[in-house]
This record gives structure tokens, sequence and C-alpha cells, in this order.
């Protein structure tokens, strides 16, 4: 057996690697922007809550992530919370500020960054191409900014803030009223990338 065999496969194209098979380095710089300005969009659809709001922000996660891959998609939301800690208003509401860091929803856009990475390591490896699969990536990968987001959440509430919340009140506020929404969105995202993948297929097979 020689030594190729047992070489890890190359990176599989992502939905934006087919689309433009030979993009460089300044494609993928506008990807990442355009990455972080679709989040920026979706980040103003917004149902307001107590503490945390409700917003469309993860399913741009998740579509960015499956179609820029892992780096450019952990890169664009990277991009995207800078500018908004650059006072860009591109969180939700408008709003962005280097205050930011102190507000509990803060947590959850720093979980967004390997979110993103991961819906794009998934589609990597073509979780992305069929529904099913891609429902259980996306699901997995809108785990992630919990796993940041409510530790961040409750230090800030119940250190910075004395808010004294406890554990029953911290998945009260920070994780319960997400569950259905996320699930929405990742099924959104789980419909919407392999149908882009269709479209891709079915345009390669009239050329």
């Amino acid at each position: 057996m020689t030594a190729s065999a047992h070489a890890v496969p190359a990176r599989r194209p992502v939905l934006v690697d087919a689309i433009l098979p030979r993009a460089g380095a300044m494609t993928d710089v506008a990807l990442v922007l355009a990455g972080a300005a679709l989040v920026a969009l979706l980040a103003q659809v917004t149902i307001p809550l107590p503490i945390v709001p409700i917003t469309g922000q993860t399913l741009g996660v998740l579509v960015v992530g499956a179609a820029l891959g892992a780096r450019r998609g952990a890169a664009a939301l990277t991009t995207y919370m800078l500018a908004g800690l650059a006072g860009l208003p591109v969180f939700a509401g408008f709003t962005g500020t280097i205050a930011a860091v102190a507000t509990p929803s803060f947590g959850f856009i720093l979980g967004f960054i390997p979110a993103a990475f991961l819906a794009g390591w998934f589609a990597e490896r073509t979780w992305d191409r069929r529904p099913w699969l891609a429902m259980v990536g996306f699901v997995a990968a809108s785990i992630v900014p919990f796993l940041v987001g409510v530790p961040y959440m409750a230090y800030i509430l119940n250190v910075v803030m004395g808010a004294g919340y406890d554990l029953g009140g911290i998945i009260a506020v920070g994780v319960t009223p997400f569950i259905a929404g996320g699930l929405v969105k990742a099924a959104i995202a789980a419909i919407v990338i392999p149908a882009a993948w269709r479209s891709v297929r079915a345009l390669d097979s009239l050329r």
C-alpha cells in the first residue's frame, strides 16, 4: 500500500467554490464581506425579548458558514463582530458599539464565529447537499452559540449587573425562548443550501 493511500482527502469545495471555481484572494475577501453583510441584514429581523432578542442572525450564520466553508465563514462572522464593535450599526436594532461587550447578548455574537466554522466544516464534507444531513449539521452548529452565549450572559447578568439569576432563570431567558426558532432557522437553511446545490448541478448539466 502506498503512502498516498493514507493521505488526507483534499477539502471538498463548498457552494461558492462550485459557483466560482477559480476565485482568488480578492474574491475571498469580497465573499467574507458579503457574508458579514448578510448576517448584519438578518440581525435586523428581530423579535424583542427582555434580555436577548430573537433575531435572524443564526440563519445568516448557518447559510454563510455552509456557503463559504469553515475558514471563510468564521472570517465573515469575525468581520461582522469587529464591524459592530467598531461602531457600524450591524448588530440587532441597527446598533454597534464597543460597549456591546458588556451586554448579555454579546456572548452569542462571539459564539457565531465557531458556529459558522462548524457549519462550514460539515459543508466541506458534503453534509449540506442532502436536506436531512444538512439539518443535522445545522442543528449542531446552532447549539454552539449557546455554549458560549449562555455562560457569558449569566456572567453579565449576575456578576456585572448583580441580577441574581439562578440556573433555571438563566435557561428561561437564554435558552428556552430560542429552541423553536432555532429549529425553524436550521430547517430553512437545510432547504435553501441543498436547493442551491441542485440549481448548480442543473446549470452544469446544461453546459
